[in-house]
Order: structure tokens, then sequence, then C-alpha cells
């Protein structure tokens, strides 16, 4: 007599369970594109306008883009909302408050890089594609504005790449690097000369420049030996040119390798 009733509870059990599973859980938010995704920490709303926790839109902005920073929103085209203070602000207010010297924090949308300078659509990254390439290249659409092919000679690694997907234009002083040595206080102008000086750039294995990533010639070295010195002089080289400084301890380790170098 029992069996019916047992049998109902179970199938309604499942029933309920299935209910739960199939509605989105209150961490999730469904963006305009129609997927599901986390709660925005950002949102850029129909206006383009960035607006995080802080705004005073941001529980009412309903139609929106999601991002996870500040940063991400503004570098994708959005505009900060009116009062917005960055945490660059923030940390300068503090120092001042202080009474104690300041160096900003580094944000890399402050040395505009890649730049188009002639118009003509290739940026600093592919006119140098183009220039370096060992054979001729070939282009990925017909404006020849991207290049997709050619055989680049990575001096980091001592290989030759052909697909330009494995290739990073590396600073060989890199921007945040240059931030902390005295770059900090630069106006915009000279930071974007800095970012995209042929002095200082290389085409380089992806994953070696990613491997070396902010770090000084104390730090981090190509692993392919017969470049070291050449690189450790044009690194100084770049450092000269822009009067940026070496703390001590650092000073010291590149005169060792400076001398070392002289030596062979």
């Amino acid at each position: 007599m029992l069996r019916f009733p047992i049998i109902l509870l179970i199938t309604l059990t499942f029933g309920i369970f299935s209910c739960f599973e199939e509605q989105p859980s209150a961490s999730e938010k469904l963006t305009p594109n129609g997927r599901s995704d986390t709660v925005a920490l950002v949102k850029k709303a129909s206006s383009g306008i960035c607006h995080d926790e802080s705004s005073g839109s941001y529980i009412r902005t309903k139609n929106f883009i999601s991002y996870e920073t500040m940063d991400l929103c503004l570098s994708s085209g959005g505009r900060a909302y009116s009062g917005f203070k960055s945490p660059i602000n923030i940390a300068e207010q503090e120092a001042i408050d202080d009474n104690r010297s300041f160096v900003s924090l580094y944000n890399r949308s402050d040395w505009p890089h890649w730049s188009d300078t002639d118009g003509d659509c290739q940026s600093t990254r592919h006119e140098l594609l183009i220039s370096q390439s060992l054979t001729e290249v070939t282009f990925k659409t017909e404006d020849k504005c991207i290049v997709m092919l050619g055989a680049w000679n990575d001096k980091y690694s001592g290989n030759t790449f052909n697909d330009s997907k494995e290739l990073d234009l590396d600073h060989v002083v890199p921007l945040k690097f240059a931030h902390g040595h005295d770059g900090d206080s630069w106006p915009r102008d000279k930071k974007q000369e800095f970012a995209n000086d042929t002095d200082n750039l290389l085409l380089v294995s992806a994953s070696l420049n990613r491997q070396k990533g902010a770090k000084g010639p104390d730090e981090w070295l190509p692993p392919n030996q017969y470049y070291r010195c050449e690189y450790i002089a044009q690194f100084n080289k770049v450092m000269n040119k822009y009067g940026l400084k070496y703390i001590p301890t650092e000073q010291r380790t590149v005169n060792k390798m400076v001398n070392a170098c002289v030596g062979k």
C-alpha cells in the first residue's frame, strides 16, 4: 500500500532538484550577448561609460558588457564615470596626505605602443615584421595591414620562426622597468616615443618574452649565450639614451657582466 506514495515522493524530489539545476546560480548574470557570465565587477553601459561598484549608476545599469577591471573596460574604448578615482590617483593622494614621495603605479596604457605614425595601417609591430623578415612576407588580408608569414631570426633563442603569431615584439628595456627607473614622471609623448623606439624593439619568441617579463639584465638573460653580451650592451644603450638609472645593486651586477664581456 505504501509503494505508490514512496515512488511519487522520489519523483517529486528529483523534479525539485532538477528545477534548481536549471536555474542560473546567484553569481551569474545574463549579458547582452546571451551568455551567462559571472556577475560583472565593472559594467560598460550601452553609452560606453564604465561603472565599478563605487559608481552611483552601477546598480541601475542593466544593459552592459562585463569586465573584470576598470582598466580592461577603459582599454576597450570605454569612458570612466564622473568622479572615478583610479588606484594611481588614490595612492598619489595618500602620499600627498602623508607628506612622502610617490612613484605612480605602472599602467601599461600610459605607454602607447605599436603606433601607426605614418597612417599606412601597419603598426610598429607589422612594419618591423616586414623589414626584418629574411624572406618576402605574406599578409593576412588584401590591405596588407597584418603580416602572417615570413622568416624571422629570434636572437633570444637563436631559432628561426615562420609564423608571426609565434613572435612578440619585445621591449629590450621593458616599459614597466623603465617606469620604475625614473620613467614614471615622463610626459605621455615621451613614453610613447620610448615604447615605439626601434632601438628598444626586438622580434623574439613569444614564450621567452613572457618568461622575461619586466626583468632587468641582473635577473634575466637570453638563453642564447652567443647573444648575451650584445643584449646587455643594447639594454645599457637604451638606458643611457633615455637617462634611466639602475639602482646600486643592479648597477654592480651589470658592471660585472659588462667586464666579463670585455674579457671575451
